[in-house]
């Protein structure tokens, strides 16, 4: 069943004419249920409480409205009229890719403000006189302090997946930044749950809210199908494998950082390419991997919760749980990269036979009913799950360390340059170039395992300096 309604225009509800017609031009002629819900009351101006799973619509349910009431305005330097709060980076470039047509059909200007990049573009951005910012909250902090930035003209706010900054431990300073904003402004809050102090910013912030809710449990979204597969620990690497290998997209999700990065080189190796997303990445890398994704260069992704929000790909045919996630909301979140826009989706679950009432607890809060099958690899659900395996990728070679080294000294003894031979500390720490002692070696170390505490300051002397020669 598709979300979208049939009987319903986006011109219908109130929309103009120049944002349907953006819409349209890139294929979306129907509103989604939370679209059709709240647009006749949000584009009238009123204050609203918008409740919805991911993958719900709400980007455009907060969007139009937005731009509607900004358009024919023009924005001062450093003086947005639209701000558009989110939890996280992949998510904000999520919201202004989506804002992008329906702002350059108007005329007007968007800036992403998140940390983990180069602050520069994006004050210039907003020394261009952009009028609406979609930032994350520390970020846009940081640029406030130092006053690129206010927030006095502010026309319309949104805070978008407030739950999930909630999670993150942002609300402090969500209440901060509502603070700079004008009260008599309209404000648009759209959340998935309203604990966590969510509740406690509505009723501060929002005035008499129009509240729409649609139903955000897993239960509501029929084309996503749920299993539950028990696995040996032993077994666990190859039954990953086998899922991993179909030809469509998929999103592995693991519990650490580090789990993720493993899963990805280990995945890669065996043939089948992957890319891993985690916050210990840069921006740059981050957008470098979700770019290969989107673009097939590879068809898996495998990520950390932080990623389970901030992650809008079209055709993602399966969700793997690789390590169960803590709780029945980190689930429903994961879980939502597949079946998305009326698409038919699978989630599976992974799980030892340790963790079976951990995960059965879980999918009772998460309010579902999953298939259940114990798996080893090769087994017949595996193939019924994944479909035909895609081709074998031989991973690209990697140079032996020595060889390489070798390689060095002889192209700087072919130009003249010295060499420098490297040997490895025995210890299997860092590399000292020989003759070289390491920096730390045979120095006292202070209690607190700090070198320079030892050999007490380091600073010139106050005597009389050498006669220059």
């Amino acid at each position: 069943m598709n979300p979208r309604t049939s009987s319903t225009t986006f011109a219908d509800l109130g929309v103009p004419s120049a944002l349907a017609q953006a819409l349209a031009g890139i294929g979306i002629t129907e509103p989604f249920p939370i679209q059709a819900a709240t647009l006749p009351d949000s584009l009238s101006g009123r204050d609203i409480l918008g409740r919805g799973r991911t993958g719900s619509g709400k980007t455009l349910a907060y969007a139009l409205p937005l731009i509607a009431r900004l358009t024919g305005g023009k924005s001062a330097a450093g003086r947005p009229r639209g701000l558009v709060l989110v939890p996280t980076r992949e998510l904000a470039t999520q919201v202004q890719a989506a804002m992008l047509p329906l702002a350059q059909a108007t005329g007007l200007k968007t800036a992403t403000i998140f940390g983990g990049v180069n602050q520069r573009p994006q004050v210039n951005a907003l020394a261009r006189g952009a009028d609406i910012v979609i930032a994350c909250p520390g970020r846009l902090e940081d640029l406030l302090r130092q006053g690129h930035l206010r927030l006095d003209h502010v026309e319309v706010t949104v805070l978008d997946e407030a739950d999930h900054m909630a999670d993150l431990g942002f609300l402090p300073g969500v209440r901060r930044i509502l603070d700079l904003t004008p009260s008599t402004g309209q404000r648009m809050l759209f959340s998935a749950t309203l604990d966590n102090g969510v509740d406690v910013i509505v009723r501060r912030y929002l005035v008499t809210p129009v509240t729409h809710a649609i139903e955000d449990d897993a239960r509501a979204e029929s084309q996503m199908i749920h299993h539950v597969l028990t696995v040996h620990a032993t077994d666990k690497p190859a039954v990953v494998r086998e899922l991993a290998s179909g030809r469509g997209r998929s999103v592995l999700f693991t519990r650490t950082k580090h789990g993720a990065r493993k899963l990805a080189g280990d995945l890669t190796k065996a043939g089948v390419p992957a890319v891993d997303l985690h916050g210990n990445l840069s921006q740059h890398v981050r957008d470098r991997h979700l770019t290969a994704f989107r673009d097939g260069a590879v068809r898996v992704l495998v990520a950390t919760d932080v990623a389970a929000r901030g992650i809008h790909v079209d055709d993602i045919a399966l969700v793997v749980h690789v390590d169960p996630p803590a709780e029945h909301k980190s689930y429903l979140h994961r879980s939502g990269r597949t079946a998305r826009a009326g698409a038919q989706g699978t989630v599976v679950t992974l799980q030892t036979p340790e963790q079976r009432r951990t995960v059965l607890t879980m999918t009772k809060r998460a309010g579902i009913q999953p298939n259940m099958a114990s798996v080893a690899p090769g087994s017949p659900v595996l193939t019924d799950l994944t479909g035909p395996k895609a081709d074998h990728v031989a991973p690209v070679p990697v140079a032996d360390p020595a060889t390489a080294v070798a390689r060095t000294q002889a192209a700087r003894a072919g130009t003249g340059k010295p060499r420098r031979s490297r040997r490895a500390s025995t210890t299997g720490g860092p590399k000292a170039t020989a003759g070289r002692p390491n920096a730390t070696a045979g120095r006292p170390m202070s209690t607190s395992g700090n070198p320079k505490s030892a050999a007490g300051p380091r600073h010139r002397s106050k005597g009389p300096r050498p006669a220059a020669r």
